[in-house]
């Protein structure tokens, strides 16, 4: 019993969340971005751990900046963060008509091709956004990966909204890659996060910003074991909703199947991302501990 009373609150409080989502979502654009303007503040001041890894991502990343102007990119970084997740709630909850009035997605023409296709998506905070827009915009079916949550209500919440529009495959992580390059196969276009620290066991190091840094080497495994096309997609959150762009095919990539290519092409993704990262820096996923995975004998940086 005194287990079950904490799990039970704690489903109420993630139901009574999705409720409050279903609230917002038919609001005015401009009024869901105030709470989230102010979410976001509220988290940099009372988030202090979360607080602690953007400020330390900022400082590993951009050194030869100013304090004063990492501080402003982590203030607004929590910002993006706060209005990006009160967004779900129109992306997930609102009209079709609505959704699709905030949303531009360019480029998508390159995906009308009969190779494979691996869609390079960082994780800007939009990324569900542009998720949503490749999913409801254009005419190929999209598959992603999916990894479940330990909360089993936002889990489903989750699930649901990321499968609201043109039937998107979501593959568990878990089972591994052989559903993936079936769905490749089939025509699917594999909407990849790949830019996360997953832990050793699949990761190499390359270098991310100048560091060494844990890296899954999915795109270039992908695009090898398929064939497949590489597209970047890169969204970003505008005054209106988001803006989607499918940026052209990366050449000769990939650039062989030796471990050598495999790891030069994962050097490359990184220093592709770089240059996206560059374009809208308060906008990439700083509140994950992408340095967490360590070289051998190196210290922690959290």
């Amino acid at each position: 019993m005194p287990q079950a009373l904490p799990h039970a609150l704690g489903r109420l409080g993630s139901q009574l969340g999705v409720a409050f989502m279903r609230l917002l979502s038919p609001l005015p654009l401009p009024l869901v971005r105030g709470l989230g303007w102010a979410l976001g503040w509220v988290l940099y001041a009372l988030v202090a751990p979360r607080r602690k890894v953007v400020h330390t991502n900022l400082l590993l990343c951009f050194p030869e900046l100013p304090t004063q102007q990492r501080r402003a990119l982590a203030q607004q970084c929590f910002v993006y963060f706060a209005q990006a997740w009160l967004d779900r709630s129109w992306l997930w909850h609102g009209s079709a008509a609505q959704v699709a009035r905030r949303l531009q997605l360019r480029g998508a023409e390159a995906l009308q091709t009969a190779q494979p296709v691996v869609l390079f998506a960082p994780h800007f905070m939009g990324l569900d956004a542009g998720g949503t827009a490749l999913s409801m915009l254009q005419e190929r079916t999209l598959c992603s990966i999916y990894t479940d949550q330990a909360n089993k209500v936002i889990d489903a919440w989750i699930y649901a909204g990321r499968q609201r529009f043109g039937a998107p495959q979501l593959y568990g992580r878990i089972d591994g890659v052989r559903p993936v390059l079936r769905g490749l196969k089939n025509g699917q276009a594999l909407y990849l996060l790949p830019d996360m620290d997953f832990g050793p066991e699949d990761s190499i190091f390359v270098p991310f910003y100048g560091l060494p840094t844990a890296t899954v080497p999915s795109v270039a495994r992908f695009a090898r074991m398929s064939g497949a096309l590489v597209l970047p997609v890169v969204t970003r959150m505008t005054r209106s909703g988001y803006q989607v762009d499918v940026l052209p095919a990366w050449e000769r990539f990939p650039s062989g199947d030796t471990p050598a290519a495999i790891e030069a092409d994962t050097a490359r993704m990184n220093r592709e991302l770089q240059s996206y990262i560059a374009t809208m820096p308060a906008q990439y996923y700083w509140v994950h501990k992408r340095f967490k995975t360590r070289p051998a004998g190196a210290p922690s940086v959290y």
